[in-house]
């Protein structure tokens, strides 16, 4: 008998999912990189008022909040396999269960953070 390990606080509960979702983020953030480097290299007499009509203007805002929001995805998976892979028996002791989910909250609070505060710059431009 065969039995499948999952753990509630992964993203997809699927390693290939979520090898998936960190290749197809990691495009998209080097996309988005890509755009916004062109846009200064093809703009050497930027503006402030040219910069917030680029980053203000609509397909922009929603390249960003996609980008914002596959970049959170990309970390949590990156930091959730981080935790599993580290915050074991074997180094942290009986307690490692407790250490791994305090870990994992502060990872999830701080990405909150984070990805809150970004939308709330890129949809009040």
């Amino acid at each position: 008998m065969v039995s499948k390990v999952t753990n509630v606080t992964s993203l997809t509960r699927s390693g290939l999912s979520d090898f998936v979702i960190q290749r197809v983020s990691a495009v998209l953030m080097a996309v988005y990189t890509l755009c916004v480097l062109g846009f200064f290299v093809a703009n050497p007499d930027m503006t402030h008022a040219r910069l917030v009509g680029y980053f203000g203007s609509t397909p922009m805002v929603l390249f960003s909040t996609l980008t914002v929001l596959a970049t959170a995805a990309h970390a949590w998976i990156g930091m959730w396999t981080v935790g599993t892979d580290y915050i074991r028996p074997h180094y942290f002791g009986r307690h490692h269960t407790a250490f791994r989910l305090t870990y994992q909250a502060g990872c999830l609070g701080l990405l909150f953070v984070y990805v809150a505060w970004a939308l709330q710059l890129f949809w009040s431009l």
